[in-house]
């Protein structure tokens, strides 16, 4: 008689299992439109606004005015950078996108946003001129002719008899076409340049603002004498809205050359710098949602296990491009 041995049932183990999955949420186009309109719109308040209304007070114009420009481009990109990116700036934007740190269908859209946001705030300025101010204007020499365009065309962009200098000197000196536009691609690619650098890292994105709002405001103490300092079709465009007149035919320039200072600012970006896997969009943030998936399952004693591998990205912390984002 032979005995049946029946082998001991080997143990089973539960084995818990965990996916993680990580979701990244970008703001709406509407809401970073919304912040770009808003950041322009402040940006060209404090500069035009301070540029027209020192005439009133006979202050200073060309300190105030940079300050008022470094400082609100400051605030702007403290309050709403985190947004849209703080571009504030067709040329900034035009240059983003060449150094593929911005989408392209990203570029009109943001065109359009930055001038409307600039043209309401001259709209608001234009609005709350004091009527009974610019015969006084007039009478001490500070505008042409009693009218609040003339007072604008004093805060418009301009180059030869309406560059700064040459009202300054009574026509004496002035700077011309040609110099007008190399002041102003130079001015605008050192800032562009200065953007696309600092915005690079995220462990320079707290200082960031502060670096862009006095490169700004350098960039407008040099540019000031020469064309009342552009460096944003943005600014030109809404001024020469309401200063008409020479200010329409001079505009091409305000806008050709800001945005040639950006593309070359751009292509030396693209020339020295990688270009991150992610677009970051200069100074936005996205949100990053993680979710964990916990599965339970059952081995035999002994046997070998597999486990998918996490769908949780690689993260690279040190590149401004794409931190809190995932690789492609």
């Amino acid at each position: 008689m032979s005995a049946q041995s029946t082998a001991p049932e080997a143990p089973r183990e539960e084995v818990v299992v965990e996916d993680t999955t990580a979701t990244v949420e970008s703001p709406s186009l509407l809401a970073r439109l919304g912040a770009e309109a808003f950041g322009t719109f402040l940006l060209v308040l404090a500069i035009c606004g301070v540029a027209l209304y020192a005439r009133f007070t006979n202050a200073g114009l060309t300190l105030s005015v940079a300050l008022a420009g470094g400082l609100a481009l400051v605030a702007g990109i403290a309050a709403v950078g985190h947004i849209s990116g703080g571009h504030f700036n067709p040329a900034v934007t035009f240059g983003a996108a060449i150094a593929g740190r911005t989408s392209w269908a990203d570029l009109l859209p943001y065109w359009a946003a930055q001038l409307v946001g600039g043209t309401l705030a001259t709209l608001v300025l234009f609005a709350t001129i004091p009527s009974s101010g610019l015969a006084i204007l007039q009478q001490g020499g500070v505008i042409a002719e009693e009218s609040k365009a003339a007072l604008f065309q004093g805060v418009a962009n301009g180059y030869g008899v309406h560059s700064p200098l040459a009202s300054a000197t009574q026509g004496a000196f002035s700077f011309e076409l040609l110099a007008a536009l190399l002041i102003e691609i130079v001015v605008t690619a050192i800032l562009v340049g200065v953007i696309l650098a600092v915005t690079r890292r995220s462990d320079s994105a707290s200082f960031a603002p502060m670096a862009i709002g006095f490169t700004l405001a350098v960039m407008i103490l040099i540019a000031a004498p020469v064309t009342n300092a552009s460096v944003n079709p943005a600014r030109s465009f809404a001024a020469a809205v309401f200063a008409g007149d020479w200010a329409w035919t001079q505009l091409w320039v305000f806008i050709v050359a800001p945005l040639a200072g950006g593309a070359i600012a751009a292509l030396f970006y693209r020339a020295f710098t990688a270009v991150p896997v992610v677009q970051d969009d200069l100074l936005r943030e996205d949100q990053v949602e993680f979710e964990t998936v916990t599965s339970e399952g059952a081995r035999a004693d002994g046997a070998d296990v597999t486990v998918a591998e996490s769908d949780a990205p690689d993260w690279t912390p040190d590149e401004k491009g794409t931190e809190g984002k995932p690789q492609a």
